[in-house]
């Protein structure tokens, strides 16, 4: 089971993996940690992170960025219509009014969601993940904003289902940060002892989050939260290309806004200067060559005048630390530490606006860039049963209070609750009880619309099916469980129908869903006003155990008997995806998929006749010089003629065929080469060996010692097989001397090798075998006394064998 947590970011994103017992940062096929969040379309295929990044400029109305706030937005959204301005691509009303991108794709005009263009870049980051830990990636950990709501939050999840991903949790962005920061802690205070109170900033691209967290040992729960959705690095890269574009304006006479592909470079030079400054208080040069009409640009700025200029910008860093404060209900002198984190964080003007805050140093002991993908990693090892990890309890809270409200389809009473208060801890899981006799809608929203980053501040509409009345025609008692789980989705998880009946005593008590669960009765009378709800769900909660005691005294009447009957759920929820339109999405992100593998290989083939063209070409002009006539040259040259203009474009097949057709060519002559080179030492090689059985035999016919327990027929098999090799050596080597460099060789080194083989097979099992051991009689006496004397004996048996035998000397001797 694979460990892989994605920091999904408005500009760029993050990958943290589980691997060597430990959590790593993965790098992608350009050794790069940081994956753009681009997506670049053309008409062959798509391209994702770096190779899309390099095209923003060229190909700028189908290279898509920035998207990832337009998640379960409407494009009449006044958010959208302000982001549309800055966007070179076009954006495009969906038939349900959601937003959609307009690209060139496969030479037609697409219409792509977001959730698609999300998908598009999660697969690029799920194929990275399989590369890096060469097996398939399916569970993964994803961040998401804390600000987020049910709307945007489905929405990605959908993304992830289009990218073939089974997404275990969407973690807050400060959530994994946290988790990052406390989970390898040694010092964190006991469970009953004070917590620990930690500040945690993030301030990145295009957003401003903060939240404080509580540790105690194994044990993290997030206090408060509070951001700036629309306070990030861009606002500040923005007020640069502002000043630069009146800079220019005044200067060259240059209208920067009116051309697309010049604003874009300005951006990234600007950004470029930003992430200087933050380093250098001097005054720092901002050029561009070609920028407009073939003119050179150029200018400069230094950190006290671009912080003058970011005023505005820098007032708004305290708010979302005032407002955290005051939710968590803590003074300054309670925090422990203060951790940042995001690039934006880099720049001094924040920092020290943040420290002045606190009134102490800010921490940076996180990676600023890393930390929430390594946090997100860490919580899928400790929801995955494949890992070993510590124990380590999460509790999120949940950002903006959601209200329940209901309605009977007979009559006008409605009544409404708020389920979940403002930093709720969750997941968590609440068991409402309502007296109904007909099926009746639950409505959910959030309560503060206007604290809401999100024009719509409804949730979804759940209808309770198939309530009936009891048979006595009193109202049914219906338990509805309304939950907020790991992604921070509210949700109508169940609903039951109590029925009652005749029959034994049964003295069950209720069962419960958790230990965090709540049960209210709220009844159907008691709910015309909302003030009246509201204070009977406080009030009913206090008497939460004297409820209870109700509840066994009641079980235990006479005759009563409880059955509960599991009712279906019909939900609407707020700009959902229909599952046949999500099914249809994953088909087509597996058709592209194929088309970015055909093209790939389609590219590599074309590619491979180019790199063959280029290399043999060098080596004719070098080492294979002798070895080749002018035809292969000729075939090279037309081959390149060829490639960039009838061949620009073709099929893999006809690439294939040329690449084979010039290697037929090609390959003969790499063949004389590599055979020119290898053959003199294959010939001094069989010479050795010739010439060292030759010997052997001259020993032989001398008399040698060592060589006389051959046998004649032996020597005379080997000598012939020497024979022959000097003969077949010798005929070779004179045929070869008649023939050119550029002709094909008359005899080539395996046949070479293989005759060195074959001699060796012949001689050597003659040559190596072992002289026979002789034994001297031994006397009826020494018999008899051989176990006494055996080492005496021996002695004398070796020295008379010394006598006789010397033992033999030379290469080819055996003991």
């Amino acid at each position: 089971m694979s460990v892989v947590g994605i920091d999904v970011g408005f500009q760029n994103c993050y990958i943290a993996v589980a691997r060597s017992g430990g959590i790593e940062t993965i790098a992608n096929e350009y050794s790069d940690r940081c994956t753009p969040a681009c997506i670049s379309l053309a008409s062959k295929n798509r391209t994702i992170g770096n190779a899309a990044k390099s095209q923003i400029i060229t190909n700028f109305k189908n290279t898509v960025h920035g998207f990832k706030k337009f998640h379960g937005r409407a494009v009449d959204d006044q958010f959208v219509q302000g982001e549309k301005s800055k966007l070179p691509y076009n954006l495009h009303k969906l038939d349900n009014g959601s937003t959609g991108i307009k690209v060139r794709y496969l030479n037609e005009d697409k219409v792509f969601t977001i959730e698609q263009m999300t998908a598009m870049l999660l697969t690029k980051l799920k194929e990275t993940s399989e590369h890096a830990l060469k097996k398939p990636v399916v569970d993964c950990v994803i961040s998401v904003p804390s600000f987020f709501t049910d709307v945007e939050r489905r929405s990605l999840m959908d993304a992830t289902q289009i990218a073939g991903l089974n997404c275990l949790r969407l973690i807050n962005d400060t959530t994994a940060v946290a988790l990052a920061y406390g989970i390898y802690k040694q010092d964190l205070p006991n469970p009953e002892e004070k917590p620990r109170n930690v500040v945690f900033v993030d301030i990145g691209h295009s957003s401003y989050q903060v939240s404080i967290a509580s540790f105690n040992k194994g044990k993290l729960k997030v206090l408060a939260t509070a951001f700036d959705p629309y306070l990030g690095g861009r606002n500040f890269d923005e007020l640069l290309v502002e000043y630069f574009c009146g800079d220019f304006k005044n200067r060259f006479k240059l209208n920067v806004k009116d051309n697309p592909r010049a604003l874009l470079r300005l951006y990234q030079e600007c950004e470029k200067l930003k992430k200087l400054m933050s380093a250098n208080s001097s005054d720092l040069p901002l050029n561009i060559e070609c920028f407009m009409n073939d003119i050179d640009v150029h200018g400069k700025m230094n950190r006290v005048q671009f912080e003058e200029m970011c005023a505005q910008l820098l007032m708004r860093v305290e708010a979302p630390l005032k407002s955290v404060m005051e939710q968590s209900k803590l003074s300054r002198d309670e925090i422990y530490a203060i951790e940042v984190v995001g690039g934006a964080t880099r720049i001094p003007a924040i920092k020290e606006r943040i420290s002045k805050f606190f009134g102490k140093d800010i921490s940076t002991t996180l990676n600023a860039d890393e930390a929430v993908a390594r946090g997100c990693a860490l919580q899928c090892a400790i929801l995955s049963p494949a890992f070993k990890v510590r124990e380590f309890s999460i509790t999120d809270a949940v950002p903006f209070p959601i209200t329940l409200r209901w309605k009977s389809q007979t009559d006008e009473s409605v009544g409404e609750c708020e389920v979940y208060s403002k930093n709720h801890a969750a997941p968590f899981s609440k068991v409402i009880t309502f007296h109904k006799k007909e099926p009746f809608d639950l409505e959910a929203f959030y309560s503060s619309p206007n604290e809401l980053p999100y024009p719509d501040s409804r949730i979804g509409r759940f209808t309770i099916q198939n309530v009936v009345p009891q048979p006595d025609g009193d109202s049914s008692k219906v338990k509805v469980k309304v939950r907020v789980n790991m992604h921070g989705i509210f949700s109508v998880s169940s609903a039951s129908l109590i029925e009652k009946q005749k029959g034994e005593n049964e003295g069950r008590p209720e069962e419960q869903v958790g230990d965090t669960d709540c049960y209210l009765e709220l009844s159907k009378v008691m709910v015309k006003q909302t003030d009246l709800c509201l204070y009977l769900y406080k009030f009913l909660i206090l008497l939460k155990d004297g409820d209870k005691q109700d509840q066994v005294a009641s079980s235990s009447k006479a005759n009563t008997k409880v059955k509960s009957v599991d009712l279906p759920i019909w939900a609407n929820t707020t700009r959902q995806l229909d599952q046949d339109v999500l099914n249809n999405f994953v088909d087509y992100e597996k058709k592209m998929i194929i088309q970015d593998k055909l093209e790939k290989e389609r590219n590599d083939a074309k590619n491979a006749v180019e790199e063959y063209v280029y290399e043999v070409r060098d080596k004719l002009c070098g080492i294979y010089e002798r070895y080749e006539s002018n035809r292969l040259t000729i075939m090279l040259e037309d081959t390149e003629i060829w490639l960039y203009e009838e061949g620009e474009d073709q099929e893999k097949e006809i690439y294939q065929d040329k690449l084979s057709e010039l290697k037929k060519f090609g390959e003969p002559i790499e063949e004389r080469y590599r055979e020119h080179e290898g053959r003199p030492r294959a010939f001094d090689e069989l010479g050795k060996k010739i010439q060292l059985f030759m010997k052997a035999v001259d020993m032989y016919k001398q008399k040698d010692e060592r060589y006389q327990h051959l046998s004649a027929e032996e020597m005379s098999v080997v000598e012939k097989s020497v024979c022959e090799a000097l003969g077949w050596m010798n005929t070779k080597m004179n045929a070869q001397s008649k023939l050119t460099v550029a002709q094909d060789p008359a005899v080539k080194v395996a046949e070479i090798i293989q005759k060195i083989q074959e001699l060796e097979d012949v001689c050597h099992p003659v040559f190596n075998r072992p002289k026979p051991k002789t034994e001297e009689p031994v006397e009826e006496g020494d018999k008899n006394n051989g176990a006494h004397n055996g080492p005496a004996a021996q002695q004398g048996a070796d020295s008379k064998g010394n006598q006789q035998m010397k033992p033999p000397s030379g290469e080819m001797e055996v003991d």
